[in-house]
């Protein structure tokens, strides 16, 4: 079992599937985590669930908030985050000449740029501490492509560049920064696709299977462990074998 211990930790997006499936792998490591999310309900429920986590309702699109909630963090973890996980995003699909420039603007400005300016802040305190590990969850469509989501698929790949890019400047540092890139995963939004069309999907996957959402948990876990502290700029492929990259 790898533990987490005295590991601080924050996890964005912690309300979806996938995020609640992270926060109950770290938290089964003993790691300290604070999730943050938009859904007072959901944040509450896991308040509940687990001891000792700390909870922050906070929306990552108001940029203008984001250093202010990070400063907070820090003081809640004492000046230490250990590790940042960047899980939350949207989708608004569409196809091409269908999709409003406000479809393109909303995905892009939470999912790219967010995470861009959550993570700007989060560096400037690990480098204090002279370390520190960042995930992105980004997905095969950034890889793929996919149809109706030039927005998400752009957001996405964005990422990825971004975390090459991030994990040269911050090496020396003692920064790791890497992505997780999620294929098909079982989910709220999966369970709304008709049968039909998951055949259709689970055709091109190799293991002939969505995935779970502790399939991208489990994968976060050994990101977050000393297993990887030689690992940085990586994208970790998390799809059944439905893309090779």
């Amino acid at each position: 079992m790898i533990d987490l211990q005295n590991k601080n930790i924050l996890v964005t997006g912690a309300t979806g599937v996938i995020g609640g499936s992270i926060v109950n792998k770290l938290y089964s490591c003993n790691a300290n985590i604070l999730a943050t999310g938009t859904r007072e309900v959901k944040l509450d429920n896991l308040k509940l669930k687990y001891k000792n986590i700390h909870i922050k309702k906070f929306d990552i699109s108001n940029h203008s908030l984001i250093e202010n909630f990070v400063n907070e963090v820090n003081d809640i973890f004492s000046n230490k985050i250990d590790i940042l996980i960047n899980n939350a995003g949207i989708t608004a699909d569409n196809l091409a000449i269908r999709m409003k420039e406000e479809e393109w603007n909303n995905v892009i400005s939470l999912n790219l740029t967010s995470t861009f300016i959550i993570t700007k802040y989060v560096i400037k305190k690990m480098m204090k501490n002279k370390n520190g590990k960042i995930i992105n969850i980004t997905s095969v469509v950034g890889h793929s492509g996919n149809i109706g989501q030039s927005n998400y698929a752009a957001s996405k790949s964005g990422i990825i560049g971004m975390t090459k890019s991030l994990a040269l400047e911050y090496g020396k540092k003692n920064i790791k920064i890497n992505c997780i890139s999620p294929g098909f995963i079982k989910s709220e939004m999966t369970d709304k696709i008709s049968e039909e069309f998951k055949d259709t999907i689970k055709s091109k996957i190799s293991l002939d299977r969505l995935g779970e959402p502790d399939d991208v948990a489990n994968s976060v876990v050994f990101l977050s462990s000393h297993l990887s502290d030689y690992i940085s700029g990586e994208t970790l492929h998390v799809n059944g074998g439905m893309y090779f990259s």
